[in-house]
């Protein structure tokens, strides 16, 4: 099993140079076209291109990440500790809305 931290130091091995020169604001355009295309795979509910679609959505994710010093793993446990950051609830006991 790979964590989130090593995925992202993945991503940094394997694209951290050619993001840099693409910068900041065209890797967040490729990350929005990802989750564009999950979009469409989820209507047209296709399983395996929806696999396909987050991966590549996590992938860009964590690119856009390296560019901007974020660890993935330490932002998500900080915000999301185990429990529902908002209710504390496990489950989340907030209201739907």
């Amino acid at each position: 099993m790979v964590t989130i931290r090593e995925f992202q130091e993945l991503m940094r091995a394997l694209y951290y140079e050619r993001d840099s020169r693409r910068g900041i604001e065209r890797t967040f355009m490729w990350l929005v076209q990802e989750v564009g295309e999950l979009a469409r795979a989820i209507m047209k509910n296709d399983r395996e291109n929806i696999e396909e679609e987050v991966a590549d959505v996590l992938a860009w994710l964590a690119s856009l990440c390296n560019l901007l010093g974020i660890d993935m793993e330490s932002a998500a446990l900080k915000k999301y500790p185990g429990r529902c950051p908002k209710c504390g609830s496990i489950p989340c006991r907030c209201d739907l809305k």
